[in-house]
């Protein structure tokens, strides 16, 4: 990689004010104290690992879950500097760790050229929030060390020996007294770490968890960079083309985007700044759409796949069955968004737009073959979206659920405030009777649907509007699908998925959030989206109220506890239930619905990459990859009905 060539010593380290309040308002600077900040603190120092190899100077990266959750990151980039620092008057690298916004990553004449690390808080944050943090340092032909309390020095900067060549190491220890779990989830880093690997093309990250008896490891370096990203992101889908389009290019912002057309109807497009997830997109994703659809539009006229009759081909139909991901590198870049992952540097729209437009019309030109497979496609998205278009006139058409001719009938609520109101999208009729009278008619509504419905992942929108078992289900959320789905419209603020606990219930309620990740997915994003948990056994004897268990382990706590009580096994009656039908109204109500007993699992996204992949691989058309995924989590099983 090719090296920034620029100073980087301690006129380079710039301190913008001291270190406050971080322990006492952790969430200001790292999201939360929960799980999620906790990761944080790892991508924080892994971070500084990253812009140094982003400038040219690292090439490996190494973390370490220790036992106790210690947690060690190791780079080889130029090491922090160690001189003293001309304003604080200590070492530059206890000055990183114990200022606030000290770092190389400010101004004209900063020690780096792009970071993703924008705000050199990093360190000095972790160091913070930490119980204890140690620096080791290669520079200068020595090594050096020092160490910290809870953000404070206890062991200044000092030269302990000598060293051959240069990096970084950093080992903590999160504080228990602010985090909810020092746990780290080592599938959560592990994805993170790939992403960036991907991300950084030749950088090499290895991560190793060191807490269980057999170790975890994994090591990530993609030479191919997006490219690979983007074949990761299709391997269990079917390919128009074989190898990704790969659009490159330098200057004051660097652009670097890959993209790959499958046979999938969905759209997923991903966009990073300085490797920052930019999941709300912005303005590159902006320049990106309005180049590829000016494109395909004029290579189609210019080769007459499109008539001068033809409409031309909107934007949607141009990126069905798209994988992209689009990576700029932004000197100051300005977020925006409630999640801050929103790119706003206008500037970044006009560099995008402009190389994609160069970039991919030769490529089109280049390759005519893949070109008229991308553009076919495209051509039967656009037919597909005028009969979808038609089929959804004929839904709004319709007065009200109730004069449609649907399988199923909405017992809705009398409430209006969809902020209090929630549908049971129920399995079965059986149990939507049960519901219906055992349900709070106030704010509970309640929707029947039975039999197997359409695997959305292998259908268009044409599909769904005429499908008998979505179609109440998108009438009586309200908001429409796809891309006019308005989440400001929606009748109900929990849209519950209440199956019975068996295999046929399981691939119901699959069927159900695969239809809502790919046509209803702000339903997700916002929080709207439960699961209901039906009981899976009582427990009942004479002059006992009945006790409802939940899981396995439920039913082996209640067992040990009436024994404690002087009530045997073998005067307990144990009744196994198979389905939400075999419940009176009142069951159902106290086990199921009641506000106050009840148990909800809020459906939520946290990694549209993963979910993706997921959705892929148990509903796509490809076998192969299910089978594989099958024969490796069989064994995890609890429970399978025969």
């Amino acid at each position: 990689m090719e090296k920034y060539d620029h100073k980087y010593g301690a006129e380079q380290i710039q301190v913008l004010e001291g270190l406050e309040a971080v322990r006492k308002r952790p969430g200001m600077y790292i999201g939360s104290t929960s799980t999620r900040g906790l990761h944080h603190l790892v991508y924080e120092i892994v971070d500084n690992g990253v812009d140094e190899a982003l400038a040219g100077y690292c090439t490996e990266i190494n973390v370490i879950i220790e036992e106790g959750n210690v947690i060690c990151v190791t780079d080889n980039g130029r090491g922090i500097p160690v001189e003293v620092h001309p304003k604080t008057h200590i070492s530059t690298a206890e000055t990183v760790y114990t200022v606030l916004h000290a770092g190389g990553k400010f101004g004209g004449d900063s020690g780096y050229k792009v970071s993703g690390g924008l705000h050199g808080v990093g360190a000095s944050v972790v160091n913070a929030l930490s119980t204890w943090a140690e620096v080791t340092i290669k520079r200068d032909g020595g090594l050096y060390q020092m160490s910290f309390e809870k953000g404070k020095t206890v062991k200044k900067l000092e030269r302990i020996g000598d060293a051959e060549g240069t990096g970084t190491k950093v080992r903590f220890l999160a504080d228990d007294t602010i985090f909810e779990s020092l746990n780290y989830e080592y599938e959560v880093l592990e994805k993170r770490f790939r992403e960036i690997a991907f991300l950084t093309k030749g950088l090499k990250i290895t991560i190793e968890d060191q807490r269980e008896e057999t170790p975890k490891k994994a090591e990530f370096c993609y030479e191919g960079g997006l490219i690979s990203f983007v074949e990761y992101l299709n391997k269990n889908k079917e390919k128009l083309h074989k190898t990704p389009i790969y659009i490159e290019k330098d200057g004051e912002v660097p652009v670097e985007i890959a993209i790959q057309y499958t046979s999938s109807y969905s759209e997923n497009i991903y966009t990073f700044t300085n490797n920052i997830n930019t999941i709300e997109g912005g303005t590159h994703l902006e320049g990106f759409k309005r180049a590829l659809t000016k494109v395909m539009n004029d290579y189609a006229r210019s080769h007459n796949i499109l008539k001068e009759k033809d409409n031309n081909l909107q934007g949607e139909d141009i990126r069905e069955g798209i994988t992209a991901v689009v990576s700029v590198k932004v000197k100051e870049p300005q977020f925006e968004g409630q999640t801050k992952t929103k790119l706003g540097n206008s500037e970044v729209t006009g560099v995008v737009q402009s190389m994609v437009n160069e970039a991919l019309s030769t490529f089109l030109e280049e390759n005519p073959s893949v070109a008229k497979a991308i553009l076919d496609k495209c051509i039967s998205a656009s037919r597909a979206r005028e009969a979808a278009r038609k089929a959804r006139e004929l839904v709004r058409k319709k007065s009200s659920l109730e004069t449609s001719t649907l399988p199923g009938k909405l017992a809705d609520c009398s409430s209006k405030n969809a902020d209090e109101c929630e549908v049971y999208i129920v399995e079965g009729d059986s149990a939507g009777g049960s519901a219906k009278q055992g349900r709070d008619r106030k704010f509970q509504a309640i929707l029947p649907l039975w039999g197997k419905m359409l695997n959305v992942e292998k259908a268009r929108a044409d599909k769904i509007y005429g499908n008998d078992k979505l179609n109440p289900v998108i009438v009586a959320i309200g908001a429409g699908i796809g891309a006019e789905f308005d989440i400001t419209k929606i009748r109900y603020g929990k849209v519950i998925i209440m199956a019975d606990a068996d295999v046929d219930g399981a691939h119901i309620r699959t069927l159900l959030l695969t239809f809502f990740f790919r046509y209803m997915r702000p339903l997700i994003e916002n929080g709207n989206v439960y699961l209901a948990q039906p009981p899976l056994y009582k427990l009942s004897k004479k002059g006992m109220e009945d006790r409802y268990c939940y899981t396995d382990e439920d039913l082996e706590k209640a067992y040990k506890e009436l024994e404690e009580k002087g009530i045997t096994r073998d005067s307990l009656s144990l009744q196994r239930y198979k389905g939400l039908g075999e419940m009176n109204p009142e069951q159902l109500w106290d086990t199921t619905m009641n506000p106050e007993t009840r148990i909800l699992i809020k459906v939520t996204m946290d990694d549209a990459i993963k979910a993706d992949e997921i959705f892929t691989l148990l509903m796509g058309d490809e076998v192969e990859p299910r089978r594989e995924f099958i024969q490796q989590n069989a064994k995890y099983v609890k429970n399978l009905d025969i």
